[in-house]
C-alpha cells in the first residue's frame, strides 16, 4: 500500500522514538496536535486530516490514555530511510 510523503514524514518520526500528544475541548473533540520527536522537538507538518488518515491505516494507536505511538502495521507502511526529506 503506498502512503502520501507526509504521512512517510510522520512514521519516520514515530518509528524513531517520537509522539503524538493530542488536546481536547470541553465537548470531547480534538483542539490541537502536537507530533514530538525523540529529542523533544514540535514537528509542524501534522494536522487533523493526517492524523485520521493515519489512525484509519491503523499506523498509530493510543493505549490507557498515553500520546499516540507507531504501530507494527505503522511500521510495514514506512520505508526504511536515512533521513525521510
Amino acid at each position: 500500500m503506498d502512503i502520501s510523503r507526509a504521512e512517510q514524514r510522520i512514521l519516520h518520526l514515530l518509528a524513531q522514538g517520537g509522539r503524538i500528544e493530542i488536546e481536547r475541548g470541553e465537548d470531547r473533540k480534538i483542539t490541537k496536535l502536537n507530533c514530538i520527536n525523540r529529542e523533544g522537538w514540535r514537528y509542524p507538518g501534522l494536522d487533523l486530516f493526517l492524523f485520521r488518515k493515519l489512525k484509519r491505516r491503523r499506523a498509530i494507536i493510543s493505549k490507557n490514555g498515553q500520546p499516540y505511538r507507531i504501530t507494527r502495521r505503522g511500521l510495514e507502511l514506512v520505508r526504511s530511510e536515512f533521513d525521510n526529506r
